[in-house]
């Protein structure tokens, strides 16, 4: 099988949600390739405590390539404690420049509890404008469940929760499998 004949690794839906002093992200579990789920509780939403400090990050794309994304952004909060901007903007930045990083396929959401961030592989270090960010094949489904919520009385959790539930209703490369990340500003 050629290169570009091969199926490839699919699905995933990430969300950000920022709202009532705490940021809260989530991602479901399902592990596709070509039509076939090969996993459904994947876990894409993590933990880092670089310095004491924690931050949350969930990834989408290949899962060996947000791994060494992941280790990177680690090294770079080391070299920067508490300053997520600055780390994602020079993990954005070898991104951009190496050779090898540049070959990666997948995108970051991140959070301190404070900052919000998107980070891609074309260079880009995004804060969402509504508080509310998501990546992945289901990614502007959860994205537009989540706008509709924000100015209800729903809390960062809930808003996250159900606009996953809808994205996993609508997406086939979505699941309701979730692991759920809340931190506080």
């Amino acid at each position: 099988m050629a290169d570009n004949e091969f199926p490839g690794w699919h699905g995933t839906t990430i969300i950000g949600v920022r709202k009532g002093g705490e940021v809260v992200i989530a991602g479901d579990g399902q592990v596709s390739l070509g039509q076939t789920v090969i996993k459904g509780t994947a876990r894409k939403v993590r933990r880092l405590s670089p310095g004491g400090r924690d931050v949350v990050c969930g990834f989408a794309g290949s899962t060996a390539d947000a791994f060494t994304l992941l280790e990177r952004l680690e090294k770079k909060l080391e070299a920067t404690p508490g300053q997520l901007m600055r780390a994602s903007i020079e993990l954005a930045k070898d991104w951009r420049t190496d050779k090898y990083l540049q070959k990666l396929e997948a995108m970051l959401i991140v959070t301190d509890g404070r900052d919000l961030f998107v980070i891609t592989g074309a260079g880009d270090v995004l804060e969402p404008e509504h508080d509310v960010t998501a990546i992945g094949s289901g990614g502007n489904f959860a994205l537009a469940a989540a706008r509709g919520m924000m100015d209800s009385d729903y809390d960062a959790e809930t808003i996250a929760r159900r606009a996953m539930a809808i994205a996993a209703d609508i997406c086939v490369y979505t699941n309701g499998k979730l692991t759920v990340e809340k931190i506080a500003g």
